[in-house]
């Protein structure tokens, strides 16, 4: 079977407000998504069974992590082990991010 070529870019959501989360691939213990912000994110408090490293591809953002407030911008990532509480505060339009979650 051969592989599939696809691109991160492709079918990019426009949002007004909150995120989209699309899968891309799931294997055994990991999946991995495309996370595409608005600027007007949801503010959600996650605090996840599992470990998660993230990536944002293009935009800034301010995320909260248990007290912690820290900026992002294109190219920098972090790990976020499980069961640490952490909230998108803010984001510039249709930020895109990777996230792969770790089971």
């Amino acid at each position: 079977m051969m592989a599939k070529v696809q691109n991160l870019f492709d079918n990019l959501p426009f949002l007004v407000d909150g995120e989209d989360f699309s899968e891309l691939l799931r294997c055994e213990n990991v999946v991995v998504e495309r996370i595409v912000s608005s600027d007007r994110p949801y503010h959600k408090i996650y605090n996840q069974d599992h470990h998660e490293w993230i990536i944002l591809i293009e935009g800034e953002t301010q995320l909260k992590i248990r007290d912690d407030f820290i900026n992002l911008k294109a190219g920098d990532y972090l790990f976020i082990a499980a069961q640490t509480p952490h909230q998108v505060i803010k984001t510039s339009p249709n930020c895109i991010w990777l996230a792969i979650h770790i089971y």
